[in-house]
């Protein structure tokens, strides 16, 4: 499929978290129903706003710790995660039965691999955190790994699922191409989002995995 998106600039830091943070407590975090417990990221249009592969010139480098951080590339072009990622990162990280993985088509997986690695993700919206040193990278939220490389998304699955030990029924993939819905065929809900990871989606998301479950 070509390839017709255009790199979307990240969106300026305005000194409102309003597009970082929702506006209450997300109520599926508190209601007592079940979650998944694996959330599955794509990158390119989900995680963030441009192709790895077209978009970004090496080397790249962290220009500003600011929201969101931001890339420079040897272009000088900027590039971040979409704005309510780094936070939705953050949170669904620090769930004690929710894993976070990447499936990703993207042929440059060392480039993605270093941008995770690069980006930072902001420290606990509450202020209360134990963690010492360094902000956490990106990369570390992705505790059940990250399967980048060429092919259809149901291989991605399949290794993901042998890794983790989780089934198929227990995973929530966030994704912007519909071809890869091909992956609800091994009972995994997926998500189709057209602008980027949103705290909207992310509960859309939920609600779809829990409507599917027969979770009421």
């Amino acid at each position: 499929m070509a390839k017709s998106k255009k790199l979307a600039k990240p969106i300026p830091n305005n000194g409102s978290s309003a597009s970082a943070h929702p506006a209450t407590s997300p109520s599926w975090l508190h209601d007592g129903l079940p979650l998944p417990r694996l959330i599955v990221l794509d990158l390119d249009y989900t995680l963030w706003p441009f192709y790895s592969d077209i978009h970004i010139s090496t080397p790249i480098r962290l220009v500003s710790h600011s929201s969101p951080p931001t890339l420079a590339d040897r272009n000088g072009e900027h590039f971040a995660l979409y704005p309510d990622a780094p936070h939705i990162l953050r949170l669904v990280s620090s769930l004690p039965h929710t894993r976070l993985a990447v499936a990703s088509k993207s042929p440059v997986g060392d480039l993605c691999r270093e941008v995770l690695k690069l980006l930072r993700l902001p420290p606990p919206a509450d202020g209360a955190s134990s963690e010492r040193g360094a902000p956490k990278r990106t990369v570390d939220a992705f505790d059940a790994g990250l399967e980048i490389y060429e092919g259809t998304k149901l291989r991605h699955f399949e290794v993901i699922a042998k890794r983790t030990g989780i089934p198929f029924g227990q995973m929530l993939f966030f994704d912007d191409e519909r071809p890869n819905l091909e992956v609800e065929s091994l009972g995994v809900t997926m998500r189709l989002i057209r602008d980027g990871l949103t705290w909207e989606e992310l509960e859309k998301g939920i609600m779809q995995w829990r409507a599917n479950q027969g979770i009421e």
